[in-house]
């Protein structure tokens, strides 16, 4: 018995030995954790500082070598840390990045693998910037050729986040290839692939988008709440939030209502009644900043080249306001990122049949987004000639991701190239007619209807009659027989237009208007 004693005692020593053991080695290693882009197979911004960020334990030391640099820092008290590699040359040779952190009882290192430097672009927005190569114009083919590994992709998981958050879960840097590209983002790729080989250096795409977000939900806090002429949208929201417990009551009522009545009916195969969507609420994808806090600021401050924006749709059916709001996100943007003015270029509504094609919310809506073009280092690319009336995702990214190219050529890399349509600048009165001028892209006017029923013209009644219109160099004249004294035109100023005014680069003249009424 003592023997038996002794030999339990010994082997309770020794668990509780090695027990220690295990814990002193895990007290002693020092732990470190990368922001979720820098990923094996990921794109650096080239020519500009890089910062490298993440956690690990306080007071840790770490260090960031790639491309011949060595960087450090030190984690803070909340284990934050950034360290920066100074400008980076184009790469398209892959190359390793070693991170390691230690705080004096252990080391540890982190190997990120296959890493290019060239050019990044942040592609964010609603439906039609998420909508992925495998369901464009064309996907099978344009799959088929999709080989490029200099074209690399990175998909951010789409959450709404109360608060901000420093990370976000991905589905990996993706290098372009049949059996990768269909699921990139369309207009993106499109856009890349025009890029790539007449930049000669990787691009990378960071896609972080959301079907259905409504501007409101990119925009910090900060932005919405700072500023009182956004009381509106904040205290829109504090309603819908008042309102939803009572909606949700009456929701899951209704919900079990149908349950009892479905497990009555004979007949399963046929449904009982028609679908009903719960109420909006709490984590809701319309919660302001909620996109924002959840797919953008993990994001922040990885350096950038540029941002495509194509968003919208969801906000036509408020078009005053969308002017201030989108210029408000590209500055905190900007700010956020602290690169400076980065390019921003976005798409435009294209046309489509929103209700009544004769309505002009979705005119006034691009009209804001055009308005916008006040801010620096933007561009837009004009779409109303590439829609589809019947479908709010049109299939034709290709255009899409040609046209920002053109913007990137010509804003960003400073390419001799044509990169938009005529652009409105004022309309004059002669006579019984209104001369149209143009600030710029007015080079080869041509008008591609006989009837250029696209334009409008009014008189002091301000009602608006369709018109006729004809080139005169690099102007055009619009008159109508029902307006023998016009005061304002117009130009595909309805939801769905049917485009007209091109220049000589094949590029469409955006909708305008020469009145405010």
């Amino acid at each position: 018995m003592p023997g038996t004693l002794r030999n339990h005692n010994r082997a309770s020593l020794l668990a509780t030995f090695f027990a220690l053991l295990v814990c002193i080695a895990g007290i002693a290693r020092a732990e470190i954790a990368l922001a979720p882009l820098f990923a094996d197979h990921a794109v650096l911004q080239r020519d500009k500082p890089v910062p490298v960020w993440g956690r690990a334990d306080p007071d840790a030391q770490v260090t960031v070598s790639f491309q011949k640099q060595t960087a450090t820092a030190i984690a803070e008290a909340d284990g934050r840390w950034t360290a920066w590699l100074k400008p980076l040359s184009a790469s398209s040779e892959p190359e390793d990045m070693i991170v390691s952190v230690s705080d004096g009882g252990g080391r540890q290192t982190i190997r990120v693998r296959d890493i290019l430097v060239g050019e990044v672009w942040l592609c964010s927005g609603q439906s039609n910037m998420e909508w992925p190569v495998k369901q464009a114009q064309n996907a099978e083919r344009e799959i088929a050729s999709a080989n490029n590994p200099l074209i690399r992709h990175i998909s951010i998981k789409q959450r709404v986040a109360k608060t901000p958050m420093d990370t976000v879960p991905t589905g990996g840097w993706k290098s372009a290839s049949p059996e990768t590209a269909g699921d990139f983002t369309a207009a993106g790729y499109f856009f890349a692939r025009e890029m790539q080989p007449r930049l000669g250096v990787p691009v990378g795409l960071v896609n972080s988008s959301m079907g259905g977000g409504i501007i409101e939900g990119w925009m910090p806090d900060k932005t919405l709440t700072d500023n009182p002429a956004f009381a509106v949208i904040t205290q829109r929201w504090q309603q819908i939030l008042d309102e939803y417990p009572a909606k949700k009551a009456e929701y899951d009522a209704e919900m079990q209502r149908r349950a009892k009545a479905g497990a009555q009916q004979e007949d399963k195969s046929k449904p009982v009644f028609p679908r009903i969507n719960p109420p909006i609420g709490p984590g809701h994808k319309y919660t302001p900043s909620g996109l924002h806090n959840g797919s953008i600021h993990p994001l922040i401050p990885y350096a950038l080249r540029g941002v495509l924006w194509y968003q919208g749709e969801m906000n036509a059916g408020r078009p005053e306001e969308y002017n201030p709001l989108f210029s408000a996100m590209i500055k905190q943007w900007r700010e956020d990122f602290g690169q400076g003015n980065i390019p921003f270029l976005w798409v435009q509504l294209p046309n489509f049949k929103s209700g009544d094609p004769a309505e002009t919310d979705w005119a006034r809506l691009r009209e804001a987004q055009t308005q916008t073009l006040s801010l620096p280092a933007t561009g837009q690319a004009v779409t109303i000639d590439i829609g589809d009336v019947e479908d709010i995702h049109p299939k034709n990214k290709q255009d899409v991701g040609l046209r920002l190219a053109l913007l990137a050529r010509a804003l960003v890399y400073g390419e001799p190239v044509e990169c938009t349509g005529p652009v409105f600048d004022r309309a004059s009165r002669e006579g019984a007619a209104m001369r149209v001028h143009f600030s710029t892209g007015a080079k080869g006017l041509v008008l591609r209807k006989h009837s250029a029923t696209a334009f409008q013209l009014a008189g002091a009644d301000k009602e608006f009659h369709p018109a006729e219109a004809r080139v005169e160099n690099d102007t055009v004249i619009v008159t109508s027989t029902k307006v023998p004294a016009p005061v304002a035109v117009r130009y595909a100023w309805f939801n769905a237009p049917e485009a007209s005014l091109y220049n000589a680069a094949a590029l469409p003249a955006g909708p305008f208007r020469s009145d405010n009424w």
